[in-house]
C-alpha cells in the first residue's frame, strides 16, 4: 500500500516518540531531561544494564550507543513488535486517532501538490516583503516603527505589506508563470462572483508568514490597516497545507527555545509573539484566529509539560481563559497541565513589554496560577454563597467539572484541593492564634498549650465562663472519640465560638476532617495541632470520665452527650447574652420586661443544669456537669464498698 509523504510527516508530528518508546523501557531519570525530550534508557534490542539507549522526542529519533539501532517511532514499533511497515503504521494511526487513507494512486501527484504550493506561498512572502519597502508601504512601516519593530525584527519575523488593490500579488504570481489554481489552491485568491478574474484575499494588510514546524510557509496572517475593515487580523483560508486547528504561529522556533529551558508561554496574537520573543522570551506561540483547539494543547504538551497561557487582562481574555479550562479538564495528564498568567487590566503582553519591559513580563509569568484557582476563580467570583441552596450549586458545578478529568489520580488531587478552597470560603478564621489558615490548605503547628494541671484547674474555678469551656471540650472530646457524630450535629459545633483558642482550632480541625476522613481523625489533630493537642484535651477530668470518651466508637453515647452538652451550652451562652445586655440597659431602663428576660434566661440555665432530658432515667449528672451512666456508677460504687469492707475486715 502507498501511503501519502504528507500522512506520514503528520503523523509523526501528532506522536511523542518518548510515548511510544516508553511502554517498552524503563528511563533511566537521573540521566533524562523530560522538559528538553531527551531521554535515556537501557536498550530494548540488547541485554545491558546501563543507560545507553537515546530518545531525542523532539527530533523524533532514537539512537542506541550500544548496538546502534537507531530510526523513528514507526521503526521502533516495527522491531518491538515484530510487524510490517504498514502494520506498525496502522498500529500508530490508531493511537493518534487518524484515519489510515484509502488505496490511492496519485498519493504522489497530492505530495508534489502540496510542495508546488508551498513553493507558491513563499513567492508570495517575498513580494510581501518587497511591497513593505516601496511608497505603497510607508503607513504600513511607520505603524510597525510606532509598535517597536526596527528593521532587524522585521526581517526576522519575514513582515510585509499586502497593498491596497483586487489583483497586485495575483498579476505578480501568473507574471511569473504560477497556475491559477496553485494560486487558488493557497488560498491567495478567490473567485470573482461577477465573472471576473480571482481577486487577492490579502489587501491594504501588514502581513505575517506562518511556518509549520518544519519551517515550510503553509500561510498567511494580515493585520488591517484600515481601522474600518470588518476583520481587523485575516488568516488564509484552509487549504491542503494549512489546517489553523492544527497549527501555532512560531511553532518551530518555540519549540527549539523550549528545548534550551525556556518557558513556553502561548499568546493571543501575532505582535504579542512577536513583541514576547523580541523581549528575550524566544518560546512563545500562539493559536490562529481561533480559540486553541485540543490538537493545539497536544502540540503544546509536546513542546513543555506546563505552557503558560498569556492572556490579555480583559473581560475577553478571561473567557479565552475559561474556554481552555473546559477544553483541557478531560486531556489532563500526569506531568501535562496549564498554567494562568492574566496581563495587567486593558493589557495585552505586547502593551505590557513595549511600557515597562521584559521584567514586568516575568513578573506577571512568576505569577502564574495553576488551572484549578482559575476553575475555582471562575465558579466563585462575584458571587454570593449565603445559603444552602447557592453552596449546593457551587458543589454541583464544581464536582460536574472535576468528573470531566478522565486520569483517576489528578481528579482526586483537584477534589481535594477544591474542598481546601471551599474551606477558605465558606470557613475563615475566627480568631485566636491557633488553627491560622495557610495559603497552601495547612495550618500553623499549634505552640505547646498550657499544661495539664493548670487546665485541671477549671474544676476549681467557677462561673459560666468555667462552664462553658467544660462544655466545649467534652464536646470536642466525643466528636474525636466517635466522629460519625459530626455530620448529624456540624451546624452545631460550627457555630461553637469556643473561648479557648485551642478549643478553636480542635473544633476546624474536627469539621475539616472528621466527615471525610473519620477513621484518620486523630491523626489529623496530631499532624496539625501536634500531639499536645489531644494530651491536654484528655487531661482534663471532667473529659476524661465522660461515658462517650471511655466507650470510643459508640454512635448512640455520642449523639446523647452531643445534644444535651449543646442544649447546655447554648442555654449558658443565652444567659450569659441577656445578663451582659441587662447591665447595659438597667442604668438607663427600669422595665419589668427586662426583669422578666433575665428571669427566663436563667430558668433556662437552670433547666439544663438539671438535663430534663429524655435521658435522665440513664444519666446521672456530676457536680462538674458531666453525665454518668447509672449502671455504671452503681457497679462502681458497689466495687468501691466492697474494698472498705476489706479493709475494715482487716
Amino acid at each position: 500500500m502507498s501511503l501519502p509523504p504528507g500522512f506520514l510527516d503528520e503523523l509523526r508530528t501528532r506522536l511523542s516518540l518518548t510515548q511510544v518508546v516508553g511502554r517498552k523501557v524503563m528511563w533511566d531519570q537521573r540521566k533524562s531531561n523530560q522538559g528538553k525530550g531527551d531521554m535515556w534508557a537501557p536498550c530494548p534490542f540488547h541485554q545491558e544494564k546501563t543507560a545507553s539507549f537515546h530518545v531525542d522526542d523532539r527530533k523524533g529519533f532514537y539512537y542506541c550507543f550500544g548496538c546502534h539501532a537507531k530510526g523513528d517511532a514507526i521503526s521502533f514499533v516495527k522491531e518491538t513488535e515484530n510487524v510490517s511497515f504498514i502494520e506498525a503504521v496502522e498500529i500508530l494511526a490508531r493511537e493518534a486517532g487518524m484515519t489510515m487513507p484509502a488505496r490511492d494512486p496519485r498519493a504522489q501527484e497530492k505530495q508534489n501538490r502540496r510542495t508546488q504550493l508551498a513553493e507558491v506561498m513563499e513567492q508570495a512572502v517575498q513580494f510581501f516583503r518587497l511591497q513593505l519597502n516601496t511608497g505603497a508601504g510607508a503607513a504600513a512601516r511607520d505603524y510597525l516603527t510606532r509598535r517597536g519593530l526596527a528593521e532587524p525584527a522585521l526581517e526576522r519575523w519575514e513582515i510585509g505589506f499586502a497593498p491596497d488593490g483586487w489583483q497586485n500579488l495575483w498579476d505578480h504570481l501568473r507574471g511569473k508563470s504560477v497556475a491559477e489554481d496553485l494560486i487558488m489552491g493557497a488560498g491567495l485568491a478567490k473567485p470573482s462572483t461577477k465573472g471576473g478574474n480571482p481577486y487577492d484575499t490579502f489587501r491594504n494588510r501588514i502581513m505575517f508568514p506562518i511556518r509549520d514546524v518544519r519551517g515550510r510557509c503553509i500561510a498567511c496572517g494580515g493585520r488591517a490597516m484600515d481601522p474600518n475593515d470588518n476583520a481587523k487580523y485575516l488568516n488564509s483560508p484552509e487549504t491542503d497545507l494549512f489546517d489553523k486547528g492544527r497549527s501555532l504561529y512560531n511553532h518551530g522556533p518555540a519549540r527549539t527555545a523550549a528545548g534550551r529551558g525556556q518557558p513556553l508561554i502561548v499568546a493571543e496574537g501575532y505582535m504579542d509573539v512577536i513583541a514576547l520573543a523580541e523581549g528575550g522570551f524566544g518560546a512563545s506561540v500562539a493559536p490562529l484566529g481561533t480559540a486553541i483547539t485540543e490538537n493545539q494543547l497536544q502540540l503544546l504538551w509536546r513542546i513543555a509539560d506546563e505552557p503558560i497561557i498569556a492572556l490579555d487582562g480583559d473581560t475577553a481574555g478571561l473567557r479565552a481563559a475559561m474556554r481552555v479550562i473546559d477544553l483541557a479538564l478531560p486531556l489532563l495528564e500526569a506531568g501535562k497541565s496549564l498554567r494562568f498568567a492574566l496581563m495587567p487590566e486593558g493589557k495585552d503582553p505586547d502593551d505590557l513589554i513595549r511600557t515597562e519591559g521584559a521584567p514586568a513580563v516575568q513578573a506577571v509569568l512568576d505569577q502564574a496560577i495553576p488551572m484549578v484557582k482559575l476553575l475555582w476563580q471562575r465558579e466563585t467570583e462575584g458571587r454570593v454563597f449565603d445559603s444552602p441552596e447557592r453552596k449546593a450549586a457551587l458543589d454541583k458545578a464544581l464536582r460536574e467539572k472535576i468528573r470531566l478529568i478522565r486520569d483517576p489520580s489528578i481528579r482526586s488531587h483537584y477534589g481535594q484541593e477544591i474542598k481546601d478552597l471551599r474551606w477558605q470560603l465558606f470557613r475563615p478564621q475566627r480568631g485566636g492564634k491557633k488553627g491560622k489558615w495557610q495559603p497552601r490548605g495547612q495550618w500553623e503547628r499549634a505552640k505547646p498549650g498550657a499544661v495539664s494541671t493548670t487546665k485541671a484547674s477549671l474544676l476549681a474555678s467557677s462561673g459560666e465562663d468555667s462552664q462553658i469551656r467544660m462544655r466545649e471540650a467534652v464536646i470536642l472530646a466525643a466528636t474525636i472519640a466517635t466522629p460519625q457524630v459530626v455530620i448529624q450535629f456540624e451546624h452545631e459545633i460550627e457555630k461553637m465560638e469556643c473561648r479557648d483558642p485551642d478549643h478553636a482550632a480542635l473544633r476546624d480541625v474536627i469539621l475539616r476532617h472528621a466527615i471525610d476522613a473519620p477513621e484518620m481523625l486523630q491523626d489529623h489533630i496530631e499532624q496539625i495541632l501536634g500531639p499536645e493537642a489531644l494530651e491536654n484535651l484528655h487531661a482534663l477530668r471532667h473529659v476524661a470520665i465522660s461515658p462517650c470518651v471511655r466507650r470510643p466508637g459508640d454512635l448512640e453515647a455520642a449523639e446523647m452527650t452531643l445534644a444535651e452538652e449543646l442544649a447546655k451550652l447554648s442555654a449558658l451562652r443565652g444567659h450569659a447574652a441577656e445578663i451582659a445586655e441587662a447591665r447595659e440597659e438597667i442604668a438607663e431602663l427600669d422595665d419589668e420586661a427586662l426583669t422578666w428576660r433575665v428571669a427566663q434566661a436563667a430558668e433556662e440555665r437552670n433547666r439544663a443544669s438539671r438535663s430534663e432530658n429524655e435521658d435522665k432515667a440513664i444519666f446521672d449528672v456530676a457536680d462538674n456537669g458531666a453525665r454518668i451512666n447509672r449502671d455504671e456508677r452503681e457497679a462502681f460504687e458497689a466495687i468501691m464498698a466492697g474494698i472498705n469492707f476489706d479493709r475494715k475486715r482487716r
